[in-house]
């Protein structure tokens, strides 16, 4: 771990003060190079990729993940890392001392978890390999070819969850499984596809609309095909899959909620807290970060109660702001009607904070139901914004706008796109950073009160809420992993010091509880960039450019937190100039 912030910190020195005048490649550059396209290119071809973040063609099979392909895995990131220690990183080109800070900081990540082994615990409360699965079903299918391989996919299905389960079973003889209590009713989405029709299932969507340049004889064959690989293999083994999990999994899942009650727990969390938030902060220090932010955030709460003249205590206004019929939609084509009005009123002001934008665009659908109940109240990314209809009462008007800036734009459906755009950059750079990612989207709720896309107290008050909801989880996450909290005393933080419904509530906290360390990275990453830009601010004065901060900001894709600052240190060295030229 010493070894990886050690050289990630001494690659942001050298970020620092490159020049903007691209130098002449190095010796250096060459030996980076050759390891990062080595290892890329054998990442693809083990599919390493999350299922979300694929942008891939269609492949025949699914991923190989026996314990024997994992144990390759780790030798394998091992000597990478060995080969990139041997770099001499002071001789490394001024772009190159970027890529090596984030391909570094990559790799390191990717072999933690697998001297963990987590693909022994391949689920939490929030998704899990089989939801996964079909995120391959919304790609756009456009070839026979494409047609026939997902087919052949499918039929791999079997395989592959046996493979999975077999993982499962040894996580379960040490002891490295997801909380039991965050388990429950998480089997729903393997009922929705083991009591379906084939023709029912997410699975054959591609096939129910297919391009009219497939001849309509080979259209009624591939049909057929993919009807029968659902019958006969995709359902059944979702069928034997829930059986194991009802019968075997959950009842002997840990009880245990704390990740350092986990097998080397101390280190193992540890080693989520640097994934996460790309720092080496301790689960003591980020407490205490936790606490200080929740403090500040309920004076603006305090100030947004006096403004709309209410007559009580923040538990009362909570109560009141939760129950009252006002705040919440009727149907859910009115949530997303509201959701998708909202994101066209960033459009309006975007020119005005962001020089350029991504050419891509995003829809706005619904969570699908079969994950609705125990997922996110909204997700957003390249092309898509899911907004969760289920349970009306839980999805506060109030909160929406945030929500949409976050998950929309200029968050998540605008920063990924922007990123992905970039030219001449390596495809090691489009992997998601949490810290940068999710930093990116709460700083992107804070500017919605800038842009004026906050129209009443209450939708101030909304936002102020996630933010409280982003901050406590500072508290909660290393409340629950690290100092004994149970989930009682995690939801009880929450429903007093957020707006969130009952049901967000109790989802949350078991996202927390199984997915170790990935709550830290919200919070941690704002602090990062609203601390870039103040000292930008400070630096510059009349000639800092709120359009040029962000396009430098989002120029660089996800990177670990010391590069942003360091990219930021140069940003006000460069008198406040951003990284495309003004129009």
């Amino acid at each position: 771990m010493n070894q990886y912030r050690a050289a990630v910190l001494a690659a942001c020195l050298l970020c620092a003060t490159q020049a903007p005048a691209a130098p002449r490649p190095t010796a250096a550059d060459a030996q980076f190079r050759a390891v990062y396209t080595q290892e890329w290119r054998w990442r693809q071809g083990e599919r390493l990729e999350d299922a979300e973040d694929d942008t891939s063609g269609i492949r025949a099979t699914l991923p190989k993940i026996d314990p024997a392909t994992q144990q390759a895995r780790q030798r394998y990131w091992e000597a990478t890392l060995r080969k990139l220690d041997a770099v001499a990183t002071g001789k490394l080109s001024a772009p190159q001392r970027i890529d090596f800070a984030v391909y570094r900081a990559q790799v390191a990540a990717l072999l933690e978890n697998q001297r963990f082994r987590e693909y022994e615990k391949p689920l939490n409360a929030d998704s899990a390999f089989w939801s996964n699965l079909t995120y391959e079903a919304r790609k756009t299918f456009r070839t026979p070819a494409e047609y026939r391989a997902y087919v052949a996919q499918l039929n791999d299905v079997p395989r592959y969850f046996r493979d999975q389960v077999a993982n499962m079973r040894a996580g379960l003889a040490r002891g490295f499984t997801p909380p039991r209590v965050t388990l429950q009713g998480r089997d729903q989405s393997l009922v929705a596809v083991a009591e379906a029709k084939p023709e029912a299932t997410a699975f054959y969507k591609p096939f129910a609309t297919m391009p009219a340049t497939i001849p309509v004889a080979e259209q009624a064959s591939l049909r057929a095909a993919a009807l029968a690989a659902i019958r006969d293999h995709v359902i059944p083994a979702h069928a034997q899959l829930l059986k194991f999990m009802r019968e075997e999994y959950v009842p002997n899942a840990t009880e245990h909620l704390a990740a350092e009650r986990l097998p080397d727990g101390r280190a193992y969390y540890q080693s989520k807290i640097v994934e996460y938030t790309t720092t080496d902060l301790t689960a003591d220090q980020i407490h205490q970060i936790g606490l200080a932010e929740m403090a500040k955030i309920r004076a603006e709460m305090a100030q947004v109660m006096r403004d709309v003249k209410f007559d009580g205590d923040l538990p009362a206004f909570l109560h009141f702001l939760r129950t009252d019929p006002r705040f919440y939609a009727k149907t859910p084509e009115e949530l997303l009607m509201r959701a998708a009005w909202i994101a066209k009123k960033f459009d309006a002001k975007a020119e005005q904070y962001f020089g350029r934008l991504p050419r891509s665009r995003f829809a706005v659908i619904p969570v699908p139901p079969e994950q609705a109940p125990y997922y996110t109240s909204g997700r957003g990314g390249p092309g898509v914004y899911l907004v969760n209809t289920y349970n009306l009462p839980a999805r506060a008007l109030y909160s929406l706008p945030a929500l949409t800036l976050h998950e929309s734009a200029p968050g998540h459906a605008f920063q990924m796109p922007l990123a992905l755009e970039q030219q001449g950059r390596p495809a090691f750079r489009n992997a998601y950073i949490s810290a940068y990612g999710e930093g990116w989207a709460l700083y992107s709720e804070r500017l919605g009160t800038e842009m004026g896309i906050y129209e009443t107290p209450y939708e101030v008050f909304g936002m102020l809420s996630y933010q409280a909801w982003r901050a406590s989880r500072l508290v909660v996450d290393t409340g629950v992993h690290a100092k004994g909290w149970t989930r009682e005393q995690a939801q009880k933080y929450l429903m007093e010091n957020t707006a969130l419904s009952s049901h967000e509530v109790e989802t949350e906290v078991d996202r927390y509880i199984s997915w170790p360390g990935q709550a830290l990275s919200y919070y941690l990453g704002e602090m990062a960039i609203v601390e870039a830009r103040a000292r930008a601010e400070q630096a510059l004065g009349g000639k800092f450019d709120i359009r040029a901060f962000h396009d430098t900001v989002l120029e660089l894709g996800s990177v670990p937190l010391p590069v942003l600052k360091s990219r930021i240190d140069r940003f006000i060295a460069d008198g406040g100039k951003g990284p495309y030229p003004a129009p």
